[in-house]
């Protein structure tokens, strides 16, 4: 069996980052993804534009050439193919990482494929880049799980003329109300807070806020979701209960990483803002030869890391391996 220098679960840009360096110190990495390449990129909105410039997404010092000022979401699929195709990346996507056995040094990592198959890998060292985005932020009410109900948002075309009602307050969410508003369906926005999220970017913010203003995205704030039935959203707020038709309902609440699995590597996580104890010279955690690179270091705090900053984990890890 392979003995790999370092086994990084995770194929988004962080970990595409990570197994680079180490390809270009000399070292021979593998890949792990339950879903496809850049599995997140993928799921994000089809016509979504990156809030970013194309060399702040740049990995393994490869360029990004984008038509425009910030790349779009099938530019970036493109060049994260590209990158792991220029390095000839060992990867082993579509398989669940179920858990890893083992010590520093020798570590086993059990995996199943999507035909239920069960593959071990032996690695040196583990970087863990699981990402957040495949783990939304659940409301915890009645039909939240209904066909109707997606957590993550996708195009505008079908609503066309059709009741829509997106919960959330922040960039997603301001967004998917923009572009469903400009594809001629009846948008509604709700959110629990008293006003829009702090974060929205600088030229999203002006734009909702004058739909909102000239009704043409109707604004429920301080409001709060009860239950979602087959054709209406259930809200309260301070005017009492309020039943909005709904064809569609995109519930844009947020995502968290998966603090189980990180957990159940041993890493231990505050009880607070769930950020796991780490060195933060070299990323490894309390568990001797387990590194954590990209948005999981932040836990709770999700905003606190993109791929801007999480593409340079991977190189303090392989560093800190180099020593």
């Amino acid at each position: 069996m392979t003995t790999y220098d370092i086994i990084c679960i995770g194929a988004g840009p962080t970990g595409l980052a990570c197994a680079i360096e180490a390809r270009r110190a000399g070292m021979n990495p593998l890949v792990i993804d339950k879903g496809c390449l850049c599995n997140s990129i993928f799921h994000y909105p089809v016509n979504m534009v990156f809030f970013t410039t194309p060399e702040l997404l740049e990995i393994g010092d490869l360029p990004l050439v984008s038509a425009s000022e910030k790349p779009v979401r099938t530019e970036a699929l493109k060049y994260y193919r590209k990158a792991a195709e220029h390095y000839n990346l060992d990867l082993r996507l579509f398989e669940r990482v179920l858990r890893v056995d083992g010590h520093d040094g020798r570590f086993i990592v059990v995996t199943e494929t999507e035909k239920g198959v069960e593959e071990r890998y032996t690695g040196k060292k583990i970087g863990v880049a699981t990402g957040y985005y495949d783990l939304p932020n659940e409301m915890g009410i009645p039909g939240e799980n209904l066909p109707h109900v997606s957590h993550y948002y996708t195009e505008p075309y079908e609503f066309w003329n059709q009741d829509v009602v997106v919960i959330g307050g922040k960039n997603s969410a301001a967004e998917a109300a923009l572009d469903l508003y400009r594809n001629g369906a009846h948008a509604t926005l709700v959110h629990r807070n008293a006003e829009l999220g702090s974060t929205i970017k600088y030229w999203v913010r002006p734009d909702i806020e004058n739909r909102i203003k000239a009704g043409q995205v109707k604004a429920l704030f301080e409001t709060r979701v009860k239950e979602i039935t087959s054709d209406e959203v259930v809200v309260q707020n301070g005017d009492g209960e309020k039943r909005l038709p709904a064809k569609q309902v995109f519930a844009l609440t947020g995502y968290h990483p998966d603090f189980a699995f990180i957990e159940g590597l041993g890493v231990q996580l505050d009880p607070q803002t769930r950020k796991p104890a780490l060195d933060p010279n070299t990323l490894e955690s309390n568990v001797s030869g387990i590194h954590l690179a990209g948005v999981v270091i932040g836990g709770r705090h999700t905003s606190e890391i993109f791929i801007e900053n999480g593409r340079f984990h991977g190189k303090q890890i392989i560093d800190s391996l180099r020593v």
